[in-house]
């Protein structure tokens, strides 16, 4: 069963989605692959561990603290390359960024051989139904630039003020 809940932030509402046992999503409400493909009509309305953490999480983050992942179980249905993607995401500390080419340098470290391109890592971050959590917002183009956010570019810059990120 899946469990649906919103949370709103300064930069809009969030959707969170829960299958009971990991989050699965969290997106802006108008965020571009909104839903990433789960009959949302069908998920309930409500609570559970996993919502309760991360909306626990998200306080944090929007008061300006790191949050750390403390009971949360993130667990996002993608292909096994995006699921790669949002690891290597995962470990870009809060503050910091990095870009497309660095995460394909670090799947190939990772995982060995030709893992992909820029352009595929591009499409995979794009996709990332956890939003913040999963961040996918520290993902930057080689010479600097703040290229596309599912989310919108504005909140990408938001977000990024709100870890004292460098712009």
């Amino acid at each position: 069963m899946l469990i649906k809940s919103d949370y709103e932030s300064q930069l809009g509402n969030l959707l969170l989605l829960s299958d009971g046992t990991a989050l699965i999503g969290v997106w802006f409400s108008e965020q571009k692959y909104y839903g990433a493909g789960y009959h949302l009509e069908e998920a309930v309305t409500g609570q559970d561990l996993m919502i309760d953490e991360a909306k626990r999480w998200l306080d944090e983050y929007f008061m300006g603290h790191i949050p750390t992942m403390g009971q949360l179980v993130l667990a996002p249905k993608v292909t096994d390359f995006r699921k790669k993607v949002c690891e290597v995401l995962i470990t870009i500390p809060y503050g910091e960024t990095m870009t497309y080419q660095a995460i394909v340098d670090k799947l190939r470290l990772l995982y060995g051989g030709d893992i992909g391109s820029a352009r595929a890592v591009g499409g995979a971050v794009g996709h990332n139904p956890i939003s913040i959590i999963t961040p996918c917002h520290r993902v930057i183009g080689s010479n600097g630039s703040l290229t596309g956010y599912a989310g919108g570019v504005n909140r990408k810059v938001e977000l990024l003020k709100i870890e004292g990120t460098q712009i």
